[in-house]
């Protein structure tokens, strides 16, 4: 059977690019969790309203629906 040798600087390039993408990896933020400007509007007026008791619990509506 023939052995390959990988020269040294394609071993190095390797690990570091290795390295990127662990560090990357850790700092990736989950774009999910990112809201746009009208969405976080939205969600402030929603927090407004359940602080007002503006709000009806699911168990609540779902009996209005007579589920």
């Amino acid at each position: 059977m023939m052995q390959t040798t990988i020269p040294k600087e394609i071993v190095e390039e390797l690990k570091t690019i290795r390295e990127d993408l662990d560090y990357i990896k850790k700092h990736m933020v989950d774009v999910d969790t990112i809201l746009t400007p009208e969405e976080e509007k939205r969600l402030e007026e929603s927090l407004k309203e359940y602080k007002e008791g503006g709000t009806t619990r699911l168990e609540d509506f779902e009996k209005e629906l007579g589920g």
